[in-house]
């Protein structure tokens, strides 16, 4: 057994305390052989501090196409040649996409916008969709607007929304290969005015957008620090027009290395499967990564690639007896 997992089988499963910068490495670098034990290793401190629960997801966007940002590998940005095309959602149309999300069991539905931050037409829509779904709908509303204001961090609150997702991307010293048109240091203020609301910060990046595996590393420990409520975690699906449009997607074994060591970094949080693990993992990787860490799933299609039915995840949990996470009342 690789020394760095006897440590993380003390230190993580036992004390519940996350691995290090130079743990993450570690486990990010084991060979092939102890894969296996490591993603043994990453499911039980999973079942240990989080428990046999799986929170389901649904997501929708209201604002598609147009965003002024230059995101490489996002295919929503108004600068690039991709095929996407700004489109506003209805009210009408957000309630159904709520019952439908909720007819599936689950108990998240996030409300995302491509845009740098909301301005007040959003607001306005985001209020009135907000409202109209909570009259209609028993679900948790999470919402995923860009940059905020502290103004529009407390509207948000005002509204009943509990959740708030604003991703790092990639690590603090990778990001301007990403994204030039605004600071890692904007989206990690909005994230703090998000933790001190009282919100639940949801936080996490995409994996394969030309990063090393140090600065992988790097990146599981910088949101370690950060200590959100949930990490989505996504593989990079490229794009066609975007800058990264040409990269391979990521190596299916690395994608779960990464899973473990991700599991490992935070050993409390939320760790959600999002967009790419199709791809990437395809539907054994994506049972190996229940196996291995993950906790949290988003079901069916992505904001702007395909996903896997939601059937088909739920029929995998069921398969693996894993629970769907309940609403909760308290929330």
């Amino acid at each position: 057994m690789p020394e760095i997992l006897d440590q993380a089988r003390t230190q993580v499963l036992g004390d519940g305390v996350g691995l290090d910068q130079a743990g993450i490495l570690a486990v990010l670098n084991l060979p092939d052989e102890h894969l296996p034990a490591a993603l043994q290793l990453a499911h039980d401190v999973r079942m240990r501090w989080c428990g046999p629960e799986v929170e389901v997801e649904g997501i929708v966007s209201l604002k598609t196409g147009g965003c002024p940002e230059d995101c490489h590998f996002c295919s929503q940005s108004g600068l690039f040649t991709s095929p996407v095309r700004s489109v506003w959602l209805d009210i009408p149309s957000l309630v159904e996409a709520a019952k439908q999300t909720a007819a599936t069991g689950a108990t998240e539905f996030c409300i995302v916008a491509a845009v740098r931050g909301p301005d007040d037409r959003l607001m306005k829509q985001m209020r009135e969709g907000v409202a109209a779904i909570k009259a209609a709908v028993d679900i948790q509303v999470a919402a995923s607007l860009g940059m905020l204001s502290k103004e529009q961090v407390d509207d948000l609150v005002d509204m009943g929304v509990h959740r708030y997702n604003h991703n790092l991307e990639t690590c603090k010293s990778y990001f301007p290969n990403v994204v030039t048109t605004h600071s890692w240091e904007e989206r990690w203020e909005t994230l703090r005015m998000v933790r001190d609301s009282g919100m639940e910060v949801c936080c996490g990046g995409i994996l394969g957008l030309g990063e090393t595996v140090e600065q992988r590393a790097e990146f599981a420990a910088q949101l370690a620090e950060l200590n959100p409520h949930e990490v989505p975690l996504n593989f990079l699906n490229p794009r066609p027009g975007t800058p990264l449009g040409d990269r391979p997607v990521v190596e299916g074994k690395d994608a779960l290395r990464a899973i473990a060591a991700f599991r490992l970094a935070m050993p409390r949080t939320i760790l959600r499967y999002a967009g790419g693990r199709e791809i990437t993992l395809g539907d054994l990787g994506t049972r190996a990564g229940l196996l291995g860490g993950i906790n949290a799933v988003i079901v069916g299609n992505y904001l702007t690639t395909l996903g896997r039915p939601a059937t088909a995840d739920l029929e995998l949990l069921d398969e693996l007896k894993m629970p769907v996470k309940a609403l909760s009342a308290t929330l």
